[in-house]
């Protein structure tokens, strides 16, 4: 691994983990997405003050966290890409595309984002749509490699639109395991992966890796479910999680990061991470 490159990691994983807060959901062009982000200025500032180890967004609203003058606020993770594969209805024509073609990392080291995401979708009947990930991916690889910039890839298997109305994640471990593989084979540093439907085969996720396997969150759920869900995902390797609704959609997002970043850093198991939750 190149210097440039070790160097933003080490501003990821700070202690060996690392919790990423996503509100990066404005590139998904769906509206249940948006609640809790109306006021994008007065979450940043929520989170920055909650003191994750990074927030995920695009490039439009990259400049609310970078623009603080504090030297310890959380690293940047920057989603450079965008498509329509979360809407509740299938689209005739589903799409993933760069953001900037032409130069796609240019805005993250603009931003001087630690890290750039990309998606790696599969779904039922859309071999285009993976295709153009693929590609999407090999174009930023090459980008990311030049500049020491670290590649996070999300392997994303979804059900058919029809079972559950939108494109649901599928739990299958075979399936998570197979697309986290051709993620670790296209070069990827991070990988942000769906947890399995049994947390105990997540471990299968992780060694097909071979690199930092970071979970990710989906729709709201149960905190407590989510907590002791996520102390699961890390007994069987896990180096921590990429989160959105499951905190910024919470009364108390500071308090949620509080009880996930004992989890990561401090080893608390599940009910002590609920407890940290209810002492916030």
């Amino acid at each position: 691994m190149r210097l440039s490159t070790k160097a933003r990691m080490n501003r990821l994983f700070t202690h060996g983990g690392c919790l990423d807060v996503a509100i990066d959901h404005g590139v998904c062009n769906e509206p249940s997405f948006m609640v809790g982000l109306e006021d994008m200025p007065a979450v940043m500032n929520t989170l920055i003050d909650a003191r994750p180890d990074a927030i995920q967004c695009a490039y439009g609203q990259a400049d609310l966290l970078q623009s603080r003058p504090e030297k310890d606020k959380p690293a940047l993770v920057m989603r450079i890409d965008m498509g329509n594969p979360y809407n509740d209805q299938r689209h005739r024509v589903m799409w993933s595309m760069l953001q900037n073609a032409d130069e796609p990392i240019i805005g993250a080291l603009e931003m001087d984002a630690a890290a750039v995401v990309v998606n790696l979708f599969m779904l039922p009947d859309e071999p285009e749509l993976f295709r153009q990930c693929v590609e999407n991916i090999s174009r930023v690889r090459a980008a990311c490699h030049k500049y020491g910039m670290p590649l996070m890839i999300e392997p994303l298997v979804m059900l058919p639109n029809d079972v559950r109305g939108g494109y649901q994640v599928d739990g299958n471990a075979e399936k998570i395991v197979t697309l986290t593989r051709l993620a670790s084979e296209m070069g990827a540093d991070i990988i942000k992966a769906d947890p399995t439907e049994n947390p105990e085969d997540f471990h299968r996720v992780v060694e097909a890796a071979r690199v930092p396997v970071l979970v990710r969150g989906g729709g709201k759920e149960d905190l407590k479910t989510v907590l002791m869900k996520s102390a699961a995902l890390m007994a069987q390797g896990a180096k921590g999680m990429v989160y959105g609704r499951n905190i910024y959609q919470h009364d108390n997002p500071k308090a949620v990061v509080s009880a996930l970043m004992a989890m990561i850093h401090q080893g608390a198991s599940g009910e002590e991470a609920w407890d940290i939750y209810n002492r916030g």
